[in-house]
């Protein structure tokens, strides 16, 4: 099993990635797909007149200040417009793709933040009322039902609370969960740089490979800015969970899965 989670920031190149993913699954491959889909929802939010807030966290990560309507654009654009982009790139590769969100199946629960910490003006303040929340169950027995008859399961956001409620959930950590459900051979997060990068924005700086016992080291930490600090977390807790390697990788490029899996990016193991 390889998990694969496509970011969401802009400069993606997802046909290249189905065209990947495809050519894996038709030698007998299994996959599965997680994407993201911030950069088009930003637009869409301001497009609606709605735009994006985002709050940072005291451990220096970055989440989407989500309120009802901001759940509902979020949803539209994740589950509707990215996620059937997808599917529709893989079934024009002939690979008979379906797209879910967590919500579907209960595929993923979790439970719902009643408050989170956030810092503004070098202050920690408590945010009430997000819809937002962690994943703790994925529904792998409608995945096993998917994958034995032959269906490439694309996976993505919003996920559903222990009562029943939509929330915005990482990504990152979805796929790092599903990754050690699996114990997958490989998870891979594509997404707009090559990896880990030592003096970031240099891509000529990658960082080739990061033992997992050192990567929580603040030499490697301080390496992971705003949102790459969640795929970081992920890649740890997959690793320790049984996961054999975890690669942060290029979707900018050809061949992204394979390129990945042959240790091109920041190999995690």
């Amino acid at each position: 099993m390889i998990v694969v989670k496509v970011g969401g920031a802009e400069g993606i190149n997802y046909e290249a990635v189905a065209k990947d993913a495809a050519s894996l699954w038709k030698e007998g491959r299994r996959l599965l797909l997680v994407h993201g889909g911030s950069a088009e929802t930003n637009k869409v939010a301001e497009a609606l007149g709605h735009p994006p807030r985002f709050l940072t966290h005291p451990g220096g990560q970055v989440s989407r200040l989500t309120d009802r309507r901001t759940l509902e654009i979020f949803t539209m654009v994740y589950a509707g417009l990215v996620n059937k982009r997808l599917v529709e790139l893989l079934q024009k590769e002939g690979v008979n793709a379906v797209g879910l969100s967590g919500l579907d199946g209960r595929l993923f629960v979790g439970r719902r933040k009643t408050a989170v910490k956030y810092v503004e003006d070098g202050k920690v303040k408590i945010h009430r009322g997000d819809y937002t929340g962690t994943v703790e169950e994925v529904n792998k027995a409608l995945l096993d039902l998917l994958l034995q008859n032959g269906y490439l399961p694309v996976l993505t956001p919003p996920a559903l609370s222990y009562e029943g409620e939509a929330i915005n959930t990482d990504g990152d950590q979805v796929a790092a969960l599903l990754a050690t459900t699996y114990q997958a051979e490989a998870l891979i997060y594509l997404s707009n740089v090559p990896g880990l990068l030592a003096r970031y924005p240099d891509e000529a700086s990658l960082v080739r490979e990061i033992p997992v016992e050192k990567m929580e080291d603040p030499e490697y930490l301080a390496l992971a800015q705003g949102r790459m600090k969640r795929k970081v977390m992920g890649a740890v807790e997959a690793v320790r969970g049984g996961v054999k390697r975890v690669v942060f990788a290029d979707a900018r490029v050809e061949n992204p899965i394979r390129r990945a899996l042959s240790g091109e990016g920041t190999v995690v193991r």
